[in-house]
């Protein structure tokens, strides 16, 4: 029998939950994927989390099961619905790039529900842009006007994904881009970016990963994120790009695993 958290359910005449399951037992854990991605990015984790834990995973509006809905929201109130949905009070958070940036958000509008923090080479409020990251951001628009969703998705694949990446991981990095622009593709008016607020005040303990193979600004930002949080502490992966958890998931794995533990 499928979870029945597996898939949206209505929770009064207006709210539609986001995209979830929920698998597991033990102490709490959110998983929130990166926007390159869904949470599918986190299948070669899970079998050992739930082991372990009580283990959450989101789809945002705009990716994986959840479409945008017809009118704005916030991706941080959809989350906080699922754990009142689930009775999940505090909690551990994991949060990859964009992922990252709604943890931190969510750590610091609900304090009391967030235990600690592990961001995956996270966005941030102190993310600078800089010209290699402008570029890629420029192409990516340019392709996504021309409606070359094929060649948009393929500049995502070349960024984010590290050496370390394979051909299998490409592919399903391919699928997931994919599938996000096709939900959000002409739906701009209605996506509501998470405001990045400052992020000093959040006391939860976090750990801030950052890859050698990042881009640029993602490497400053990580490091400048790690200084700025009141009990951050860095961990950069040599051999890691954008997304360490599928380069080598055996080893992002047991670094989440050992996070958790404490």
């Amino acid at each position: 029998m499928s979870d029945p958290s597996d898939t949206p359910r209505e929770k009064g005449p207006d709210l539609v939950l986001i995209s979830h399951d929920v698998r597991g037992s033990g102490s709490a854990v959110l998983l929130i994927h990166a926007g390159v991605a869904d949470r599918r990015m986190w299948d070669p984790q899970l079998p050992d989390l739930v082991r372990r834990h009580r283990v959450m995973r989101v789809d945002l509006r705009g990716f994986g099961d959840s479409p945008l809905p017809p009118d704005p929201y916030d991706h941080v109130t959809d989350v906080v619905a699922v754990l009142d949905e689930v009775g999940v009070d505090r909690l551990a958070v994991v949060g990859a790039s964009f992922g990252g940036l709604v943890a931190q958000e969510l750590a610091r509008r609900c304090p009391d529900r967030v235990e600690r923090l592990l961001l995956v080479c996270p966005a941030s409020a102190l993310l600078q842009p800089d010209e290699e990251l402008e570029a890629f951001w420029s192409r990516e628009e340019e392709l996504l006007e021309q409606g070359d969703l094929a060649a948009a998705t393929a500049l995502n694949v070349d960024t984010w994904c590290g050496p370390e990446a394979s051909p299998a991981v490409r592919d399903l990095v391919s699928a997931m881009q994919r599938r996000a622009f096709e939900l959000q593709t002409d739906r701009e008016d209605l996506q509501i970016d998470v405001e990045p607020g400052d992020p000093s005040v959040i006391q939860a303990p976090v750990l801030v990963v950052s890859g050698d193979h990042d881009l640029a600004a993602f490497r400053r930002s990580a490091d400048a994120l790690a200084r700025a949080l009141p009990h951050g502490e860095l961990r950069t992966l040599s051999w890691a790009g954008h997304l360490p958890t599928l380069e080598r998931p055996d080893e992002a794995g047991q670094l989440i695993i050992d996070f958790l533990a404490g």
